[in-house]
């Protein structure tokens, strides 16, 4: 029960540090309107989502009796694509800097791991912020709507694709909750996989 619920603190932070990133990089290539509505702030309380930060969770939580996995989303950052300087790729730079986040946080907690003597708690803690932060990298990833793989699908699909882009905008929101039910297992497989490489070790839940 403390595992999981110390997953819950992690996983908020980490969608926090996820869209605080966005906004950085949106104002940085000219796009200030994150930082004008409050949102590049560690501010757990501006980036609450009901459904995404309290709903699911919630729901996750109980219905896997506690023993997760666990997952959810903060309120995206709102993002003004059209003030970008970079109208080619700035779509793109921005919607990758969020899962760049959270695999640099992955790595370093990971690299901490595999170079240093820890105590088991401190062991347990690192691998859970390890392992949450590839998982939340890797699933925002994935190309469909709202998720930031999305974007990047949508920005280098031709446009002979226009129907696979018009399908996944319709029903994006039904295929992710499906996803997030039935194929978040996945999700974290993938990320226990990266862990293991990163730190060379298992973790203990």
């Amino acid at each position: 029960m403390l595992l999981t619920i110390f997953s819950l603190i992690i996983l908020l932070f980490s969608t926090v540090i996820h869209e605080i990133a966005h906004g950085s990089v949106a104002y940085s290539l000219g796009d200030p309107t994150a930082k004008y509505s409050g949102r590049l702030t560690l501010n757990p309380l501006k980036h609450l989502d009901p459904v995404g930060s309290v709903l699911l969770p919630v729901l996750m939580f109980v219905m896997t009796a506690g023993r997760g996995p666990i997952f959810g989303w903060a309120k995206p950052v709102p993002v003004n694509f059209y003030s970008l300087r970079d109208q080619k790729w700035g779509i793109v730079k921005v919607a990758i800097a969020g899962s760049a986040t959270n695999f640099l946080l992955a790595l370093i907690f990971g690299l901490l791991i595999r170079f240093f003597v820890l105590p088991q708690s401190l062991f347990t803690m690192f691998s859970i912020i390890s392992i949450y932060n590839f998982a939340w990298g890797i699933f925002n990833l994935i190309p469909i709507p709202p998720l930031d793989g999305s974007h990047i699908l949508f920005r280098i699909l031709p446009q002979r694709f226009l129907n696979i882009k018009n399908l996944l905008q319709q029903y994006g929101l039904i295929i992710l909750i499906f996803f997030i039910f039935y194929g978040i297992n996945f999700v974290f497989t993938g990320a226990r996989f990266l862990y293991v490489l990163v730190s060379g070790r298992f973790p203990l839940y």
